[in-house]
């Protein structure tokens, strides 16, 4: 029969039956949902109507994320999937949807922090060829005044993974792209997180 978008079969808002008038037609065809899992990249192409493309991604294990309050982004692998606001069973199964929070490695962040500001946001040493300049020292200074990360996201960069926000639709667009979490929004999903746990 196939999984079909119409709403003839619906009810009228009165809660009268609809009088079915006509079959089901190509034009409003749905799919089956993508589901997309952790793990190795597999993206399947779907030919859309009029010839268009949908890039339907069954398996991602890395995303582009950026950092609103730097105005960076970084390509770096997903760890896992921590909260969905659909549904627990999206979380046990690691299954990546639009705004599903996701754990990220925050080793490509610590990095480009430490050249811009000269400071070790890990837990890890970074090697350091050699010693600074002055005036790289004061470059890192200056920058440094007007500096300030959440104190909840430095907690984050010391453990090694961010919690992040997808905002991109893996199974239409095959990608998964999303921005870390900061501020207000990363304390309201961390009291969501510490709920689900104390259940």
């Amino acid at each position: 029969m196939g999984i079909s978008r119409d709403s003839r079969h619906k009810r009228r808002a009165t809660g009268g039956k609809r009088a079915i008038h006509q079959k089901k037609k190509k034009y409003e065809l749905g799919r089956p949902a993508a589901l997309t899992k952790l793990g190795n990249e597999r993206v399947h192409v779907v030919r859309t109507r009029g010839g268009n493309h949908k890039y339907r991604a069954l398996r991602l294990d890395s995303g582009s994320f950026s950092w609103g309050s730097q105005q960076i982004s970084f390509k770096t692998k997903i760890n896992n999937v921590v909260y969905n606001p659909t549904s627990n069973e999206l979380v046990r199964t690691n299954t990546i949807t639009k705004s599903s929070i996701v754990a990220i490695d925050a080793n490509p962040f610590i990095t480009w922090y430490y050249t811009r500001y000269g400071v070790n946001l890990g837990k890890n040493e970074i090697p350091d060829e050699e010693s600074k300049s002055r005036s790289v020292q004061a470059k890192h200074a200056k920058r440094l005044e007007n500096e300030n990360v959440c104190p909840s996201l430095l907690e984050q960069f010391k453990s090694g993974r961010l919690f992040a926000i997808i905002t991109t639709r893996p199974g239409q667009s095959g990608v998964c792209n999303g921005y870390i979490l900061e501020g207000e929004e990363l304390e309201f999903y961390k009291k969501k997180l510490d709920k689900k746990r104390r259940r």
